[in-house]
C-alpha cells in the first residue's frame, strides 16, 4: 500500500516538474482575488464567474502543457507562429468582421481575434532571431528587429486597437533591448515622448479644439487623449469612464468598503466593471491596503519571472522569459494607470483579474513559456 501510494506521488511529481511553484502560487492567489472581485462586479450578469472557472481550467491546462515543452522545441514555432499570425492581420484588413467601429476579427469557422497571437507571436520570432546571431550581433540586426516588429504593430494599430499593438510593440521592444540595444539610443526617444506629453499637457487649450486635427490618429483617439487631459470636458461621454473609475477608487479609502458593498459598481456607474476597469471596483470594495495587496502580487511576479529569465540557460529563453514577465508589467501598469486617470483608456485587461476566456489563455501560454525557461535551467543543473 506504502508503495503504491509513493509511485503515484513521484508520478504526480513527475506530471508537475514543469510547473515553478512559486510562480505557480502567484498566479494562483491573483486569479483568487480575481474570482472574488469578478462575483462582486458580476451580480447582475449570471453565469460570468462559472465561465471564468472554466477559463482559468483550461488556462491551467494550457500552462501545464506549455510549461514541460523544452524551449529548443518552442524555437521551432518562432517562424511559423509569426508568419501565420502576420497573414492573419493581413486576412483581417482584407475581409475582416468590423464592430463597434474596428475591424479586429476573422472568421475562420469561428470568430478569432489574430493580433492576440502576436502577444505571444512577436517575443517568439524576435527572441528566436538574436539566438542565430548570438555572438556576432551587429547594429543591423537591431533594424531587422525593428522591421519585424513594425509589420505587425502597424497591422494592428490599423484596424485600429491601440491597447494590443502597445502590448506587441512593447513585447518586442524588450527583446530587442535585452538583445543588447544600447540605452543611449533609447534616451533620445524617452526625451522626445517627454516632450511630447509636456506640450500636450501645455498647450492642451489650442491643441484640443474640434477643428485641429492630429496627423496618423483617428478623432476618437485625440478625443481619448484630450478627455485624458480634462476629463470633466465630456463628463457624460469619453471622461465618463475616468470621472466614475476615479471616484470608485478614492471613495474606497484606506481599508474600503467592504465585498459587495460598492456602491459604484452595483449602481452601474463603472463601465465595463467586469473587464477592462474591474481596478475600479476592487478599489472601492477594498480600498488603498487592497491595492497595494495586488500591487505587490504582480511585483512579485514579475521579480519571480525576471529571476528565471536572468537564469536562463539560453539567449532564447533569456530574451524570451524576460520579455514576457516585462509585458506583465505593461499589462498592470497600463491597466490601473487607465482606471486611475493616468493613462488614455485603450482596453488593457488586469492580468488574471479581469473577465475574459482569450485574455487569460494568452497570459497563461506566457506564464507556461517562462516556466518552461526554468524548468530547462533546473534539468541541466540536475
Amino acid at each position: 500500500m506504502a508503495t503504491d501510494s509513493r509511485a503515484v506521488l513521484d508520478r504526480a511529481k513527475r506530471m508537475f516538474a514543469g510547473f515553478d511553484k512559486a510562480l505557480a502560487l502567484i498566479v494562483f492567489l491573483l486569479l483568487c482575488v480575481g474570482l472574488v472581485t469578478l462575483y462582486s462586479a458580476s451580480l447582475d450578469m449570471p453565469g460570468r464567474v462559472e465561465d471564468q472557472m472554466r477559463n482559468i481550467l483550461l488556462t491551467f491546462v494550457l500552462m501545464w502543457a506549455i510549461a514541460n515543452v523544452p524551449p529548443q522545441t518552442l524555437m521551432r514555432f518562432a517562424v511559423p507562429l509569426y508568419t501565420f499570425g502576420v497573414a492573419l492581420l493581413l486576412a483581417v484588413a482584407a475581409f475582416g468582421l468590423t464592430r463597434k467601429g474596428a475591424k479586429r476579427w476573422i472568421n475562420v469557422g469561428v470568430v478569432i481575434q489574430p493580433s492576440e497571437l502576436m502577444k505571444i507571436a512577436m517575443p517568439l520570432m524576435l527572441a528566436w532571431y538574436y539566438q542565430r546571431r548570438e555572438g556576432v550581433i551587429r547594429w543591423y540586426d537591431y533594424v531587422i528587429g525593428m522591421l519585424i516588429l513594425g509589420v505587425p504593430v502597424a497591422l494592428i494599430a490599423k484596424q485600429p486597437d491601440l491597447g494590443t499593438a502597445l502590448l506587441v510593440m512593447s513585447a518586442g521592444l524588450f527583446v530587442i533591448y535585452f538583445a543588447g540595444l544600447s540605452f543611449k539610443l533609447i534616451l533620445p526617444i524617452l526625451l522626445a515622448l517627454l516632450i511630447a506629453v509636456g506640450s500636450l499637457v501645455t498647450f492642451e487649450d489650442k491643441i484640443c479644439q474640434p477643428a485641429v486635427n492630429w496627423p496618423m490618429l483617428h478623432d476618437y483617439q485625440k478625443h481619448r487623449v484630450c478627455t485624458l487631459l480634462d476629463p470633466t470636458s465630456d463628463p457624460l461621454g469619453k471622461g465618463f469612464h475616468t470621472i466614475q473609475a476615479v471616484i470608485a477608487i478614492g471613495s474606497g479609502g484606506a481599508l474600503g468598503k467592504g465585498w459587495l458593498k460598492g456602491t459604484q459598481a452595483h449602481l452601474e456607474f463603472i463601465p465595463e466593471k467586469h473587464t477592462d476597469f474591474i481596478f475600479a471596483v476592487y478599489a472601492e470594495e477594498f480600498g488603498l491596503a487592497g491595492g497595494l495587496t495586488l500591487l505587490l502580487l504582480y511585483l512579485l511576479l514579475i521579480a519571480r519571472g525576471l529571476y528565471i529569465a536572468a537564469n536562463g540557460a539560453t539567449l532564447f529563453g533569456r530574451l524570451l522569459a524576460g520579455s514576457l514577465t516585462l509585458t506583465f508589467f505593461m499589462y498592470a501598469f497600463v491597466n490601473v494607470g487607465m482606471v486611475s486617470g493616468i493613462v488614455p483608456v485603450v482596453g488593457v485587461p488586469l492580468p488574471f483579474m479581469s473577465y475574459g476566456g482569450t485574455a487569460l489563455t494568452t497570459l497563461g501560454i506566457a506564464i507556461g513559456m517562462i516556466m518552461s525557461v526554468g524548468r530547462h535551467k533546473r534539468l541541466m543543473q540536475s
